[in-house]
């Protein structure tokens, strides 16, 4: 039996041309920043690009296939009361809703089934979430190779669990919490290829006290005693191919002692962790900055999100990793931040030391794991004939030929060799170009710096744009690009 949520008339597919606060993003952070706004007696509306409310942690929570408290586990049924609160409240939601542009004047421009809009906002808070990061590995690009995250998604969505020889490759913990769903779902695993250096236990070792002390780590002990109980695990794994020709039938493996080895394979999910989505906060104009500790670029904002950029705000894992509980306060704090600009007596305000006291206790054990599950340098700079940049076929080899014939940037590689330039525009190549050009050119990523991306950040058609209001002010996001 599936979890039951009422139908919510907030659901709603007109779009204000005015509000007070707009939230972009219906994850953790999304969904509690909404609620709390909302609750301030604010007009809110909340624009998800998902069917339903729960971002990529909670998705599909209100309308998952399977059964309340199996498989999935209590944590991902945990978000159902953060969904309920926002479906209850006064907040306008808008699923379907793809935002594509957004103006330091905080206009937006989204998509809904095919029309345009603009809405002009007081505050924006944007709750884009996180990406998985790239893991170009030789093959990644042949059918049967996909993200953990994006078979989660089908176990969420549609109950699918693989059948056949599956193997799971990489690090971080959305690898050993797949594998563990799978397996009470019944599924069977042929190995599990972990990637993280042996260093990174050395290097993680003092923030240990602080994650033994967190949420996290009992559930995580057990989580991965199951899973070794009943599934080979190769560690310390340095190289991994995918090979085949129409689709992929086997992976092979290095361990750092030399030892190798193969597996045939029907299936091959690749992980490595998840970076923030900058795309919409960089089109924005919201600088960024290099987060060393977690290895990825992230927005420039303060302790509640604000961002350079007036009015708007940055929530959750779109801001800096910090796991779902973490993002669900830091969007309170960011709707905190929005209620104080627009109705500074609100008693809703009172709040605000609660919140920033449970967000403490959310991050307590983060530094453990950014430290043990912190990619290697050889998967976040791939062989030179790995294809990196998917939408172009652009090879880590003509990446680093480029910057020794003195590309200085991303952006000027995109006039080299049209990276970051396709559908995913660099969502899939952004963080491994930026590392490539750095290593090459012997600095530092956050001196090579990202893409510089503009409006429109995802592909619109023209008919979309012909639908949006007849005058020139509805189309100034696109041509400041």
């Amino acid at each position: 039996m599936t979890a039951q949520f009422p139908t919510s008339n907030t659901v709603s597919y007109d779009i204000p041309g005015q509000c007070d606060v707009v939230v972009v993003g219906a994850g953790p952070a999304g969904l509690a920043a909404a609620s709390l706004a909302a609750k301030a007696g604010l007009s809110v509306l909340l624009l998800d690009e998902n069917a339903g409310p729960g971002g990529q942690v909670y998705r599909a929570i209100t309308a998952s296939p399977l059964a309340a408290g199996s498989v999935l586990g209590p944590d991902y049924w945990s978000g159902a009361q953060l969904a309920q609160e926002m479906l209850a409240s006064s907040a306008h939601y808008v699923p379907g809703a793809t935002v594509w542009a957004l103006n330091a004047d905080k206009v937006l421009n989204l998509s809904v089934a095919g029309r345009a809009y603009e809405v002009k906002a007081g505050q924006v808070i944007l709750a884009t979430g996180a990406l998985e990061r790239p893991m170009p590995i030789p093959g990644w690009t042949l059918p049967g190779v996909m993200t953990a995250g994006g078979a989660q998604t089908l176990l969420k969505t549609s109950g699918l669990v693989p059948k056949g020889r599956t193997v799971l490759a990489g690090c971080g913990p959305l690898l050993w919490l797949l594998a563990a769903q799978y397996l009470e779902a019944g599924g069977q695993l042929t190995a599990i290829l972990d990637t993280t250096p042996k260093a990174n236990w050395r290097a993680a070792l003092p923030a240990l006290p602080g994650f033994l002390a967190s949420p996290y780590a009992l559930k995580g002990l057990a989580l991965l005693r199951k899973v070794k109980a009943k599934v080979k695990i190769i560690k310390d794994v340095t190289a991994l191919e995918a090979m085949g020709t129409d689709s992929v039938r086997a992976v092979t493996y290095t361990t750092a002692s030399g030892a190798t080895g193969r597996f045939e394979v029907d299936l091959l999910l690749l992980h490595q962790g998840v970076t923030p989505n900058v795309n919409l906060a960089n089109a924005a104009g919201i600088p960024l900055v290099w987060d060393e500790a977690q290895a990825c670029f992230r927005p420039d904002v303060g302790p509640d999100g604000a961002s350079p950029v007036a009015g708007i705000f940055v929530a959750g894992d779109g801001a800096g990793i910090g796991g779902a509980l973490g993002a669900a306060e830091r969007g309170r704090l960011a709707a905190l931040a929005a209620i104080a600009a627009l109705k500074p007596s609100s008693p809703v305000l009172g709040e605000a030391p609660q919140v920033r006291a449970a967000l403490a206790r959310a991050l307590r054990g983060r530094a453990f794991l950014d430290r043990l599950y912190r990619p290697s340098d050889a998967f976040r700079r791939p062989a030179p004939d790995t294809i990196v940049c998917r939408c172009e076929e652009v090879t880590a080899r003509q990446i680093t030929d480029a910057a020794n014939l003195g590309c200085s940037g991303p952006n000027q590689l995109k006039s080299f060799l049209r990276t970051g330039m396709g559908p995913c525009q660099g969502r899939m190549c952004g963080l491994t170009v930026s590392e490539l050009l750095a290593d090459a050119r012997g600095v530092s990523p956050a001196e090579i710096g990202y893409y510089r991306l503009r409006a429109p950040v995802k592909p619109i058609t023209v008919a979309e744009l012909a639908s949006l209001p007849q005058d020139d002010s509805a189309m100034k996001s696109v041509e400041r690009g």
